[in-house]
């Protein structure tokens, strides 16, 4: 299926990762709902600026009947089901000088990012396959990260989850194959810039930077273009993937 036959939702769709998928696929055509839980006028905003192949609608991703909800409302304004999902939503801030430490953090703030970004990944998946499944076709892309890769800077309950959710991006593949799903996942480095990385000083981009063979830091735009490939034609062979998209970082 062409991606401007597709219709997309984007979980966290209204900011940064988010939006810059949402843009990405509204200008190859496709329907595309931008999912929030907080971010209202974000949302909205943005909905206005794509016109009528976009809607904002909310949901906490955790709440599987909020979740099972927007699909629904999404189905009725569109009136066909989702065909593709980008799993990005995510309540983090990476300001590595005020994360927790091996040596303190605690069960609760792991057990947060795995809440958002596993369950919320699963509900998601689960909300939509049925739909997929009777289209025989069907576009999961899981967002990742090279941190749990290489864990250059301590965040110990970001990377844990995000190295399940590349698992769940596995098995799922293995599971939804035999559907036309394909389930894949797209891991970026840290990123310039979102509100999530507004935290970090100019001195790290810089740093970062150097260490890739672009002397650059990927942008969030030049992120979505590699989401946009796992939607597109020229990936129908490829599940169960990681692709890591940080510049070409160079690792010791």
């Amino acid at each position: 299926m062409k991606i401007a036959d597709q219709i997309v939702l984007v979980t966290g769709g209204a900011r940064g990762v988010g939006a810059a998928a949402v843009r990405a696929f509204a200008n190859e055509g496709a329907r595309v709902i931008i999912n929030w839980r907080a971010s209202e006028d974000a949302a909205t905003a943005l909905a206005a600026e794509i016109g009528d192949r976009a809607v904002a609608l909310q949901a906490d991703v955790t709440d599987r009947a909020a979740v099972d909800a927007m699909v629904a409302a999404a189905q009725g304004h569109f009136g066909a089901p989702v065909t593709t999902v980008v799993n990005n939503a995510l309540d983090y801030s990476f300001n590595g000088d005020a994360r927790s430490q091996m040596t303190d953090i605690g069960w609760d703030e792991l057990a947060a990012q795995f809440s958002t970004v596993v369950h919320g990944a699963l509900n998601v998946i689960q909300a939509t396959a049925p739909g997929m499944a009777a289209a025989r076709f069907g576009r999961v892309v899981n967002i990742g990260t090279n941190l749990f890769q290489n864990p250059v800077v301590p965040y110990h309950d970001y990377t844990a989850a995000k190295a399940a959710l590349l698992s769940l991006t596995r098995t799922a593949a293995g599971d939804l194959g035999p559907d036309g799903i394909t389930v894949n996942m797209v891991s970026g480095g840290l990123l310039r810039t979102t509100d999530a990385s507004a935290a970090t000083p100019e001195a790290v981009f810089d740093f970062i930077a150097g260490m890739t063979p672009l002397r650059s830091v990927t942008t969030p735009a030049e992120f979505a273009d590699a989401v946009l490939f796992f939607a597109s034609p020229w990936s129908r062979a490829v599940t169960g993937q990681n692709l890591v998209v940080d510049g070409g970082l160079v690792r010791d």
